[in-house]
C-alpha cells in the first residue's frame, strides 16, 4: 500500500480526541497528512496530537463544538491558515443517547442528538464545502454515520438511529449538490467497534466480546483501524468516482 497517499494534504477530523476519531487522525497522519483534530475536551485532543507527533506526523488541536457555526468556521480557518488548504474533512463527532423506548425518551436527549449528530454535521459540511469549492483540486468529505438507523433498528436506540439516518440522507443529498463543485461527499456506517460507545451499561470488553460472538456474523467488533481504513479509502484518489455512497462496516450485522 502507498503510505503517502495524503502527503501535502490537510485533513480535519471532528471528534478527534478518542475512539474512531483518534484512530482516523492517526491513520491519515501515518500517510503524510497534516491533521487538525477538533473536539470539546482539550486534554484528549492534546493526547491525540502527542500520539501523532510521537509517530513522526503533524497535527494541531482546536477545541470546538460542532453545533456552533462559528466554531466550525474557525476550524476551517485554522486548517487553511496553518497548512494552506482543506483537502479532506471527516465529520466524526457524535453522541449516543438511548436506553429508553421512544415514548419515554427525554426531550433533552432528543435535542442533544439532533444538535450534535445532525446539525453538527450540517454546519461542518457547510463550512468545509465553502472552502473546498474555492480550491483548484476541490476536496473530499466523509461523514461518520452508523449501521443503526440507515441499515438496521435495535429497540431503545430509535432516537440515535433517527439522527444517524439523517446523516446518511444528508450525505447523499449534499453529494449531489456539490460534486459539480469538485467536492466528493460520502459516509461510513460502522456497527459496533472497539470503542466505549459500543459497551452497554456495566458491560466489560470481555462481556462485549462474548455478546458479539452471538450477535455479529463476523463474531466480533470492528477494530477502529478497520473503520479508519475505510474512511481513508473514501477520501483517497482511488475513490475518485465514489460519490454519495454509505459504506457499511459492521461484520454483516445489518444483513
Amino acid at each position: 500500500m502507498n503510505r503517502t497517499r495524503f502527503s501535502n494534504r490537510t485533513v480535519l477530523v471532528t471528534g478527534g480526541g478518542s475512539g474512531l476519531g483518534r484512530a482516523i487522525a492517526l491513520a491519515f497522519a501515518a500517510e503524510g497528512a497534516s491533521v487538525v483534530v477538533a473536539g470539546r475536551t482539550r486534554a484528549t485532543l492534546d493526547e491525540t496530537v502527542a500520539l501523532v507527533e510521537g509517530s513522526g506526523g503533524t497535527a494541531v488541536a482546536q477545541v470546538a463544538d460542532v453545533a456552533r457555526a462559528a466554531d466550525v468556521e474557525a476550524l476551517v480557518r485554522t486548517a487553511v491558515g496553518r497548512f494552506g488548504s482543506l483537502d479532506v474533512a471527516v465529520n466524526n463527532a457524535g453522541v449516543f443517547r438511548g436506553g429508553q423506548p421512544v415514548a419515554d425518551l427525554p426531550e433533552e436527549d432528543w435535542r442533544t442528538l439532533l444538535d450534535i449528530n445532525v446539525t453538527g454535521v450540517l454546519l461542518a459540511l457547510q463550512a468545509e464545502v465553502r472552502q473546498m469549492r474555492t480550491q483548484p483540486n476541490g476536496g473530499s468529505v466523509v461523514n461518520v454515520s452508523s449501521n443503526l438507523g440507515p441499515h438496521k433498528q435495535v429497540p431503545t436506540t430509535t432516537a440515535y438511529a433517527a439522527s444517524k439516518a439523517a446523516v446518511s440522507a444528508l450525505t447523499a443529498g449534499a453529494a449531489l449538490d456539490h460534486i459539480a463543485d469538485g467536492v466528493r461527499i460520502n459516509a461510513v456506517s460502522p456497527g459496533a467497534s472497539a470503542t466505549t460507545m459500543s459497551l452497554r451499561p456495566g458491560e466489560s470488553e470481555a462481556d462485549r466480546a462474548a455478546r458479539m460472538k452471538e450477535e455479529s456474523p463476523l463474531g466480533r467488533v470492528s477494530s477502529t483501524e478497520e473503520v479508519a481504513e475505510a474512511v481513508l479509502y473514501l477520501a483517497s484518489d482511488a475513490a475518485a468516482s465514489v460519490v454519495g455512497t454509505d459504506l457499511v462496516i459492521d461484520g454483516g450485522a445489518s444483513l
